[in-house]
C-alpha cells in the first residue's frame, strides 16, 4: 500500500495514540521481552505502570518433539516475572496462530487469569487446518476456544493505556498487530530491518497483501517503537534483537525499505519463499495452535495425539 493510501480510520487512532503516547511518558507501556533460542521466539508481557495491568503477548510452551513432551519453564519465567512485579494480567492475546511454537496461553490463563485473544480471521485458519488434520465435527471453527476476537480497528485498554488491533494479513490470514501507547507489537510481518521480512507461503499466505500490510504499519509515526515475535542474527550480527522503530524499518529493510515497489517485494518473497524449508514444529504447532493452545482432546486411553498428515503438503 503506498504511503499517499486513501484514509485508514484505523490506522489514522492509532497514529493519534501513539503521538498522544510519545507526548506523555505516563501514556507509555512497560514491557519485557522473553527471548526463546529454541523457536526463536519473544513473548512479551506489556503492562501500565500507573495500574499494574498487563498483557503477555506470544507465550511459549516447551515442547520435545522427540519426546512428545511438553514443558512450562519459558511461561514459567513470565510467571515469574508477574508475581515479582505483582501485575495483573487483563489479556493473553496472540499475535497470529503460530507455526513454529506452542502457545502456553491456557497455562498462563490458569497461572495469572486474563482473556485470552486473537483476531477474527482465525475461522479462516481453523477452516484450513481443520480440514488438513482431519480434525472432525467436534472440532469448531468459529473461534470459540478464543475468549475475544478482534476485527481490525477494535480498540482495547490495559489500565489507563489504550491499544488498538490491526488486522495485517500476508503471513497469514489471521494476523493482528497491537499499538498499545507508543509501541505496536507486529508479529510475524517484519523482523529486524538487517534481516527482512516474514515468509507468505503457508496457506492462506499472500506476498502481496503482506506487502500491503507492512506498508500500513510503516505509516505510523518514524518513532513508533516495533516488538518483533522472532529474531534469527541476521549475517554479520552476533546478538538477537527485537525491538526496533518504523523510521528504522522505513530507511532500512533489506526487503521493504522505503523506493521497494509491491511488485519487486512480491517477486523477492516469493522467490525466497520457495527456497524455505517447513518449521520444524509447524504440524504439532498450528494444530495446537487453532485450539487456543489446548492439546487435542485425549483418547480412549486417556493420551492426546498430535497427527502429522503424511504427503499433504
Amino acid at each position: 500500500m503506498p504511503d499517499n493510501a486513501p484514509s485508514d480510520p484505523a490506522l489514522n487512532a492509532a497514529t493519534a495514540q501513539v503521538l498522544r503516547a510519545q507526548d506523555d511518558k505516563a501514556l507509555r507501556p512497560s514491557i519485557a521481552g522473553f527471548f526463546d533460542e529454541a523457536t526463536n521466539t519473544v513473548s512479551y508481557v506489556v503492562h501500565d505502570p500507573a495500574t499494574k495491568a498487563a498483557a503477555i503477548i506470544d507465550s511459549v510452551l516447551d515442547y520435545d518433539a522427540a519426546a512428545g513432551r511438553t514443558s512450562n519453564g519459558s511461561a514459567d519465567r513470565i510467571v515469574e516475572y508477574v508475581e515479582k512485579n505483582v501485575l495483573s494480567v487483563a489479556w493473553v492475546i496472540e499475535t497470529h496462530a503460530h507455526a513454529d511454537h506452542i502457545s502456553a496461553a491456557p497455562y498462563l490463563q490458569q497461572k495469572l487469569g486474563g482473556k485470552l485473544a486473537i483476531g477474527r480471521e482465525i475461522v479462516r485458519v481453523q477452516e484450513v487446518f481443520g480440514k488438513l488434520f482431519n480434525a472432525g465435527t467436534d472440532f469448531e471453527r468459529d473461534g470459540s476456544q478464543f475468549d475475544h476476537l478482534f476485527d481490525d480497528g477494535d480498540r482495547f485498554t490495559l489500565g489507563t493505556l489504550e491499544g488498538i488491533a490491526l488486522h495485517v494479513p500476508g503471513h497469514t490470514p489471521a494476523d493482528f498487530a497491537f499499538v498499545i501507547g507508543d509501541a505496536a507489537f507486529i508479529g510475524d510481518t517484519m523482523f529486524m530491518p538487517d534481516f527482512g521480512t516474514a515468509r507468505a507461503d503457508f496457506p492462506g499466505g499472500d506476498a502481496r497483501q503482506l506487502y500491503r500490510s507492512i506498508r500500513r504499519l510503516l505509516r505510523l509515526p518514524e518513532d513508533t517503537r516495533l516488538f518483533l515475535c522472532h529474531d534469527y542474527k541476521a549475517p554479520g550480527r552476533d546478538v538477537y534483537a527485537w525491538e526496533t522503530t518504523v523510521g528504522q524499518q522505513r530507511s532500512g529493510n533489506v526487503h521493504v525499505k522505503d523506493g521497494t515497489s509491491e511488485d519487486e517485494f512480491v517477486a523477492m518473497r516469493t522467490a525466497r519463499d520457495a527456497t524455505l524449508a517447513m518449521p520444524q514444529l509447524i504440524m504439532p504447532s498450528v494444530q495446537v495452535n487453532i485450539r487456543g493452545g489446548r492439546l487435542p482432546e485425549p483418547e480412549d486411553n486417556g493420551v492426546s495425539y498430535i497427527k502429522i498428515p503424511v504427503n499433504a503438503v
